[in-house]
């Protein structure tokens, strides 16, 4: 639906990049002319992400191993970005979430979700900024978000109230360094499964006619949100700042996405808590 050279000439960092919706995005940035770093914490997996894009497509694709946690590490992850040149799109889409009854939630598990999802957002988008700013470079953050923005959803609390707050920087930081030329957009998706989300959000024991519950009664394509994306990050969408597009098919409009776990019992909970210390 674009042409091939859309994002030429654009220097995109996509944290979570090695694997799920981050791989998907990157690939199709690639596909349509942008050079792409793959940011995350286990080096391999970026290397071979990295290296499959190479082959299949070309173009150039690097890696950035990065605990995005940890400010000073993203701080020294930019400084060696930033040696070869500016980037011009940070895509936040790092991010933690797993299911649990919120009474139960540990400090240490709670923040467990918020480091990645909003602590982590926040300084690579921080990093990002003042570098733009100060060189007078324009950039674009985009970060993936959640209909939970909007809905609340109940036993996801602190991925709720992360994505949350990342949409009020979105919005924030719109006007602050919109006319510093540097724009933020987000996404909010529905269901598009992944390996790593289904484990944590859907696991065994719960309603699986999920799907069948959205109003065009399927889950989401990869290539569908990563469209969306390469839109909203390309110059063809210029004029939209401040603002989180939610694709979910309508989903959100029936439910949030977590009634069914209000007919859990305590054995499935306990279940589910086993699981999750294992892991």
């Amino acid at each position: 639906m674009f042409e091939k050279g859309l994002l030429a000439g654009k220097r995109i960092l996509v944290t979570g990049g090695g694997s799920g919706l981050g791989a998907a995005m990157g690939r199709r940035f690639v596909e349509l002319g942008a050079e792409l770093i793959v940011c995350g914490r286990r080096l391999e997996l970026l290397e071979a992400t990295a290296a499959q894009m190479r082959s299949e497509m070309g173009g150039k694709v690097s890696v950035a191993r990065c605990d995005i946690r940890d400010g000073a590490a993203v701080e020294a992850m930019m400084d060696s970005v930033w040696g070869e040149a500016p980037i011009d799109v940070l895509v936040n889409n790092a991010a933690a979430t797993f299911i649990a009854q919120t009474e139960h939630l540990s400090f240490r598990a709670a923040d467990a979700i918020l480091a990645p999802t909003l602590h982590g957002t926040m300084y690579c988008t921080l990093a990002a900024g003042k570098r733009w700013i100060d060189g007078k470079h324009k950039g674009v953050v985009l970060s993936i978000l959640s209909t939970s923005t909007i809905t609340g959803r109940a036993f996801t609390v602190p991925s709720a109230m992360a994505k949350t707050a990342v949409l009020a920087m979105t919005k924030s930081l719109a006007v602050e360094w919109g006319p510093k030329g540097v724009r933020l957009v987000a996404i909010a998706p529905g269901a598009f499964p992944t390996p790593g989300a289904s484990g944590q959000l859907r696991p065994e024991g719960r309603d699986e006619s999920w799907a069948h519950r959205n109003p065009l009664g399927r889950a989401g394509e990869h290539s569908e949100l990563a469209n969306l994306a390469s839109f909203l990050i390309s110059d063809q969408a210029g004029y939209i700042n401040g603002e989180m597009v939610v694709q979910d098919g309508g989903s959100h409009l029936r439910s949030s996405g977590a009634e069914d776990l209000l007919q859990w019992t305590e054995a499935q909970w306990e279940k589910q808590r086993e699981g999750r210390a294992k892991s």
